[in-house]
């Protein structure tokens, strides 16, 4: 299709809603590790043959995965326009100034950022994501990336997540002396006994800078990140199951593979990061309440906060009330809990094609009337990306704060 024709398609369904766009679930398989399961598929839609499980689903999506086992436009968000099969990501680009705003679009040039679902059995293995200096070696972005772990969901076998390693190592620049032979002989996963973990508290999170390893709990976790599947795997089996150690030199180059091995991962890290002393308090992100627009029939808090990078936003609305919701910028949304209105738009959180919209930028300026229409509170997270929020996103205080001489 041309974009001519999809700009034609896009402009009539914005004008008919105005400024909203349903999208349609985007799920994600995974060969490495076994499901959850609390995605709400019916058991047989899980396993998908030679690609594995669906484990993912990735929200207002216009980054492809980088799986082994291809699939078409896999990770990639469809609009809900009836009668069209477009992508959000040629949306975006066949009508930039309408969804991302013309001022907005003249530095930016798409959302540049993923949210997702991630529903794993077990805790993920041990790995980090490259930084945008090393990403770009390969023709990749980073990947910095934040948590949030909802509330009233199953938190599976291992709900703590291990972040960086013990201080000592960096302070005493051991890396190379205390994990390169765990990576030389790719036989345990006893590497984690290097790193710290910290529990998954439902409602709470972590900010995680790219360049951090860290082993993701079993909670169900929201995520929102760069728009990146970059990462380099560092644990060679997760209870009993076999790791590729091509995982590990995943995305470094291959002239420096060759010439430094397993150093050359190593090099990778943010070793400032991976070895805070003081990683929990720095990183540790709980909800925020936004007093300024508090009432006692609504209230919205930060959960994805200290970077400029993205940012989101939990909003919820008693029953049987009502808020209009203005925002600085163009956002998506994922209906979590409850059912309502955005507009006149229906809504209803586990109600795949109802639970995922896309405001536009001029909408998000002008406001979404969000009505909770049922007996429980209407959960809704909102997604946003880079520069959207700066002039009002929190950020953790350094700690412990440096002294003034």
């Amino acid at each position: 299709m041309e974009q001519s024709e999809i700009s034609h398609i896009v402009k009539e369904a914005l004008k008919t809603h105005d400024g909203l766009l349903r999208m349609r679930p985007s799920w994600v398989a995974r060969t490495f590790l076994e499901p959850g399961k609390r995605l709400g598929l019916k058991e047989h839609e899980y396993p998908v043959g030679k690609r594995g499980f669906i484990c993912e689903r990735w929200l207002g999506s216009e980054t492809e995965v980088d799986n082994e086992v291809k699939f078409k436009n896999e990770g990639l968000s469809l609009l809900d326009i009836p009668g069209h099969d477009i992508l959000l990501r040629d949306a975006v680009q066949a009508t930039k100034a309408e969804i991302l705003g013309a001022e907005y679009a003249k530095t930016h040039k798409n959302l540049l950022r993923l949210a997702k679902i991630y529903d794993y059995k077990g805790r993920i293995f041990y790995h980090f994501h490259q930084t945008q200096e090393e990403a770009s070696k390969v023709g990749a972005t980073s990947k910095e990336e934040a948590y949030y772990y909802p509330e009233g969901v199953d938190l599976g076998p291992h709900p703590e997540t291990f972040f960086g390693v013990h201080p000592y190592i960096v302070e005493q620049n051991k890396q190379y002396e205390i994990l390169l032979p765990c990576l030389k002989k790719w036989d345990s996963e006893l590497i984690l006994q290097h790193s710290r973990a910290y529990l998954n508290v439902p409602g709470e999170g972590f900010h995680l800078p790219a360049g951090v390893l860290h082993a993701p709990g079993s909670a169900l976790t929201i995520e929102l990140q760069e728009p990146s599947d970059v990462m380099s795997v560092f644990q060679s089996n997760v209870e009993g199951k076999q790791i590729s150690k091509e995982l590990l030199f995943k995305d470094v180059e291959k002239k420096v593979v060759q010439e430094k091995q397993e150093k050359a991962v190593l090099d990778q890290l943010n070793w400032d990061i991976n070895g805070d002393p003081y990683f929990y308090e720095n990183r540790h992100t709980p909800p925020i309440l936004i007093e300024e627009t508090a009432t006692d029939e609504s209230q919205e808090y930060w959960i994805y906060y200290n970077t400029t990078r993205f940012s989101g936003k939990k909003l919820v609305v008693k029953p049987h009330k009502k808020v209009l919701s203005k925002d600085m910028g163009v956002y998506n949304i994922l209906v979590w809990k409850g059912r309502g209105k955005a507009d006149e738009l229906l809504v209803e959180g586990q109600n795949f094609g109802k639970d995922e919209l896309l405001v536009v930028d001029e909408k998000a300026r002008k406001g979404v009337v969000y009505e909770n229409t049922g007996d429980t509170d209407l959960v809704i997270l909102k997604f946003f990306g880079p520069d959207i929020n700066n002039s009002v996103i929190p950020f953790i205080p350094k700690y412990p704060e440096q002294k003034k001489s």
